[in-house]
């Protein structure tokens, strides 16, 4: 059977055998194109469509499509093996090598995902304090599993979805972002029942909202003084941020950070890093982390050479270049328009919606947005070969130049006429 047909004849093919047709209800709400190829910056569908892509897989091609160094060491890699189940050289170079980037932790574990890797420090957090419950915030995401999905209400650790007992939730305690006082007064109540701060460093997945000025240092001067870990999960910011990703730009240490995506630009696997006090409750046998799949070949091989790349052959200064000026062409083709479109974050990964011009701090003010008019928005920026999400974060990679800049406000300005 072929596998690349017309997207009328994939689209049929795949409602009938794959629920919904798609294998991420991400993907539910979105266009149902079907893309045959990408390269760089470019994707193209099984009509011979291209577009400039934004989205980038959620985030992991932080180098572009088929980036050639890291296709070459997965290749040269896998020629030998892809999985042993035991020990090889290349995970112990790839952890060598990540804590060496990143600089402050001391020792690393791989898996598959961040959502794996979320449940593993949330594990290890439980056995070093002794305690149970975890504090989290409105719109951050940790993964799809039953006790870290939330649904989008403020203050309420509420189910998500149809088979997700409420009772999943019972440990978190869930509260609004960017919010010092909010924290402060409720880890002086309940701080003892406390195990773990779990946050985005930096809110990417829902709008694209730095910390507030003295945020990160006054949740991390909490942490240290209620004997609580705080966890980064870094799997969007990590490496797309800075080479040492929020940590380093924004110059807290946490006690432990979930990493993924950008990490192995696209190939899966994710790490959990940490103190060796914390991480080598793994190797008493203690807390528990197993995966057929952890650390297999592909996966670390690819990681040590996206390193290579970000790290010798820098993009960071580029990707900034590129996205501010994507951002600066956005915002003067809506005002040309008439249009009230609100360009807000970091060239990296700036966020796009409708709405007023005031200040965007936590999920509260990104649900104020009107999705709606965004929504229809993307619809016609897709239909013109600009590939966005619907939520409105746009990915900037390595791989976006000068061409991609012009092509991308050529076919906005035509989306954003009719806005």
């Amino acid at each position: 059977m072929s596998l690349v047909t017309d997207t009328a004849q994939l689209r049929e093919r795949a409602e009938r055998r794959i629920p919904g047709g798609v294998n991420s209800n991400v993907r539910l709400d979105g266009p149902r194109i079907f893309f045959a190829r990408g390269k760089g910056a470019w994707l193209w569908d099984v009509d011979g469509r291209d577009y400039v892509d934004y989205l980038l897989g959620q985030g992991p091609a932080f180098l572009g499509h088929a980036a050639e160094p890291v296709l070459r060491a997965v290749v040269e890699a896998c020629a030998k093996g892809n999985v042993y189940g035991a020990q090889h050289p290349l995970e112990v170079a790839a952890a060598e090598r990540l804590c060496a980037v990143l600089e402050w932790p001391e020792m690393v574990r791989f898996g598959m995902t961040g959502t794996e890797m979320v449940q593993a420090a949330i594990r290890l957090a439980r056995a070093a304090t002794g305690r149970r419950r975890l504090v989290r915030f409105e719109g951050h995401y940790h993964g799809w599993l039953d006790n870290v999905l939330l649904a989008p209400e403020p203050g309420r650790a509420a189910p998500a979805s149809a088979g997700q007992p409420a009772e999943a939730l019972a440990d978190s305690i869930v509260l609004a972002w960017n919010d010092l006082g909010a924290l402060t007064e409720l880890l002086d109540r309940e701080g003892e029942d406390v195990c773990a701060v779990l946050m985005e460093p930096m809110m990417l997945n829902a709008g694209s909202i730095p910390p507030a000025p003295g945020y990160l240092e006054g949740v991390r001067r909490l942490c240290s003084s209620h004997g609580i870990l705080l966890v980064f999960d870094e799997v969007i910011t990590g490496f797309r941020l800075a080479l040492g990703g929020a940590t380093a730009r924004f110059g807290v240490i946490p006690d432990l950070a979930v990493y993924g995506k950008a990490m192995a630009a696209g190939w899966p696997v994710a790490a959990l890093a940490g103190r060796a006090s914390l991480m080598e409750l793994f190797a008493t046998g203690r807390v528990t982390h197993a995966g057929t799949f952890n650390a297999n070949v592909m996966g670390v091989a690819a990681t040590l050479a996206t390193l290579d790349v970000l790290e010798h052959d820098s993009p960071y200064e580029r990707i900034e270049h590129r996205g501010a000026q994507l951002m600066t062409g956005l915002r003067e083709l809506a005002a040309e328009a008439s249009v009230p479109l609100r360009v807000r974050g970091l060239p990296a990964a700036f966020h796009a919606s409708f709405g007023d011009d005031g200040d965007v701090r936590d999920f509260r003010d990104v649900q104020l947005l009107d999705a709606g008019r965004y929504r229809r928005l993307a619809e016609a920026l897709v239909g013109r070969g600009v590939w966005v999400a619907a939520r409105g974060i746009w990915y900037v990679s390595a791989a976006h130049g000068e061409r991609e800049v012009e092509v991308t406000l050529e076919r906005a300005r035509a989306a954003l006429a009719g806005a």
